[in-house]
This record gives C-alpha cells, sequence and structure tokens, in this order.
C-alpha cells in the first residue's frame, strides 16, 4: 500500500496575528512566536525561516517542515513612464491576477486585487468582462503587498496607501479579505494607518454591515450612476440591493466607525450616459445626507467597450457642478493607462467559470 501523502505545508501569508497565535499553540509554542514571525515576515520581508535568526534552530526546522511563505510567480513587471508600475501574478488552473502601484508626491498607493475576474460584471469594466473563476486566498491577496514593499524599499519607495480597487469585488470575499485587512494595519504587519487602507464595494450590502463590524477601514463606494434605472444596467447588483438599501448601509457604515469618516464614492464617467447636469443635480440630491467624497473617473478605454471618455471640458463642468451644490468633489488623474493599470482596466488572465454571456442566459 503506498503511503500517504504528506499534507501541504500552511502558507503563513494566510494567518492573521490570532490564527498565527494559534498555530504556534497548538505546537507548544508561546504566542511571542507567533509575533516574532509577523515580524520577520511582514515587517522584514522575510521567507527564509533560516534567516529569523531570534528563532531557535529547532523552532526553524520545525517551520521548515510544516510552512512555508508561499508567494505566487510574477510573470511581468510593466513601469508606465508617469512610474505606475503593474504586476501579473501567476496563480493555479492558469489564472493570473493584477496588482498595481501608484507612486505619487508623498504618498504612494498599492491597487490589489481580491478575486480571480469579478461576477459583479458591472458594463464599463475590462475585469468583469473576463468572467469569474474563484476567490483569492488570503495569502494570494497579502503576497501583493508583501512583494510590492520588498520590490520597493530595494528603490526607496514605500507602499503607503492600500486600496481594494483591483480585480474582484472585496466584498464577496470577505472571509478572505478581512485577516488580510488585520495584516495590514497590525503594527507587527505592514502598520499601516486605518484611514489609509480602503476596501470599495459596488454595493453588496449584507457585507458592508459585516466589513464594518470587522475592520475599521476606509470604504469607498462604486456607485456610478444616482438613479435606481440608470444604475441597474451599468452596475446589475444595484437591481438586488437599490440605491435606498445601498445609502441606508452608507449611513450605517459613517455611524459605527470610529472617526465617523466620509465616504468616497467613485462615479466613472460616461460619455453621453451620466455625465449630464442632471445627473449631476440626481447625485447631489442622493448624498446629501452622507458625509460623502465624490472621486470621478473619467472612463478608461478597453477593447470591446461600448463607451467613450467624455471630454476633458465635460469633465471639468460635472465636477464644477457638485462642487458649486457644496459636495466634495476630485477627478481622478489617468495613470498607467500605457500599460493597461489605469481604474477599470484590468483584466489578468482568467479561466472564466462564468462568463457574461453564459449568465444572461
Amino acid at each position: 500500500m503506498a503511503a500517504p501523502a504528506p499534507a501541504p505545508r500552511q502558507n503563513l501569508l494566510d494567518l492573521d496575528r490570532a490564527a498565527l497565535e494559534r498555530f504556534c499553540l497548538e505546537r507548544g509554542h508561546k504566542p511571542f512566536r507567533a509575533r516574532q514571525l509577523l515580524q520577520w515576515i511582514h515587517g522584514r520581508g522575510e521567507a527564509d525561516f533560516a534567516a529569523m535568526t531570534d528563532l531557535s534552530k529547532a523552532f526553524r526546522q520545525e517551520l521548515e517542515a510544516l510552512a512555508q511563505v508561499r508567494v505566487p510567480k510574477v510573470l511581468a513587471d510593466n513601469i508606465a513612464p508617469d512610474g505606475t508600475r503593474k504586476w501579473l501574478f501567476a496563480l493555479e488552473g492558469g489564472n493570473a491576477v493584477e496588482t498595481v502601484f501608484i507612486p505619487e508626491t508623498g504618498r504612494g498607493t498599492l491597487c490589489v486585487s481580491s478575486q480571480v475576474g469579478c461576477a459583479v460584471d458591472c458594463a464599463f469594466c475590462a475585469t468583469g468582462a473576463q468572467g469569474f473563476n474563484r476567490n483569492l486566498t488570503t495569502g494570494e491577496i497579502v503576497a501583493q503587498l508583501w512583494w510590492a514593499t520588498r520590490c520597493l524599499q530595494q528603490q526607496g519607495t514605500a507602499v503607503t496607501n492600500v486600496v481594494f480597487m483591483g480585480m474582484g469585488e472585496p466584498l464577496l470575499n470577505l472571509p478572505n479579505v478581512l485577516p488580510a485587512l488585520r495584516l495590514m494595519v497590525d503594527d507587527l504587519g505592514y502598520g499601516l494607518s486605518k484611514r489609509r487602507v480602503t476596501v470599495s464595494t459596488s454595493g453588496i450590502v449584507p457585507a458592508m454591515d459585516r466589513l464594518r463590524d470587522g475592520a475599521d477601514v476606509a470604504l469607498a463606494v462604486s456607485l456610478h450612476a444616482a438613479e435606481d434605472a440608470l444604475r441597474d444596467e451599468l452596475v446589475p447588483i444595484n437591481r438586488k440591493y437599490p440605491l435606498a438599501a445601498l445609502m441606508a448601509a452608507c449611513r450605517r457604515y459613517v455611524a459605527a466607525t470610529e472617526r465617523r469618516m466620509h465616504i468616497t464614492f467613485e462615479y466613472v464617467l460616461l460619455g453621453g450616459v451620466n455625465d449630464r447636469p442632471a445627473d449631476a443635480r440626481a447625485l447631489v440630491r442622493l448624498l446629501q445626507d452622507v458625509p460623502a467624497k465624490v472621486n470621478l473617473i473619467p472612463f478608461n478605454p478597453f477593447p470591446g467597450a461600448r463607451f467613450v471618455r467624455p471630454a476633458p471640458a465635460q469633465v471639468a463642468d460635472f465636477q464644477r457642478q457638485l462642487q458649486s451644490r457644496g459636495l466634495l468633489t476630485t477627478t481622478r488623474r489617468t495613470r498607467g493607462d500605457e500599460i493597461d493599470a489605469a481604474c477599470g482596466q484590468l483584466a489578468g488572465q482568467v479561466m472564466a467559470r462564468r462568463r457574461r454571456a453564459e449568465a444572461r442566459a
């Protein structure tokens, strides 16, 4: 009879502080060992247990047998003329996801993915057009930050902000996203400020409440329309969680956070679709009783898209209309479109289990 296959080694990137303490306790080690591992793996970016010199030799040997720090292979590393950098990470089954770093004066923002593809199927997004395969594990999410931090440190650059605005809908993968968030803000992990970690959602209302209870981080809502009829077309999840339910969840989120922070509402401007004066007035009415900041995003084209980007003058006029009515509004500068790294352009490589045509059928 053949010997049973050895158990797979535990990827320690999957474990937040509490889970890592359990891992150590179950093997007869004190909780402080977990804190040491956090500092080595996340604080210092070390994947080699032999290099973790303040751990006993016996513990390091045990870790070599039972655990690993597994980071997906990098298939591509592209840098745009403006310094925006995009990595393509290989996953099992022929899949790949993309991660983007956006350098700015005084800050560096890492845009991470949470799913292989996306099932939400927003009409203007390249990721949704690829279909959906699976959720990323906690380790696959955290590995994007782990890798970027190591690469950028070699250049004297740092990740100061993380946004869950890459491939996928984070709140449809909350069991894996929450531990990743906890590692990002843990002082022994990446030590990011809670205000500098943002989760973006298309409006998964029940999960917004669970996020509120499980992680005190910033929230962004992919809005894109201020009336249900148009949002039903652009963001199909609106048919299940319409604007009234979404805005109620936003008010609950603000009321429950420690700092009563504002919510960022992302609004992709589509030429002739949602960029008219009537759309601006409807947006002001919708957000009048929520601490809100609007981030306007001129549409970033991708192959097969049926929308166009508004002219710069139209974008500026829409912003003026919102600001004149007292709504804090910024326009996102397009970054990295030369390497398809701009908002809405991330496509990766998705061996889709469910594509758009199949879903409609």
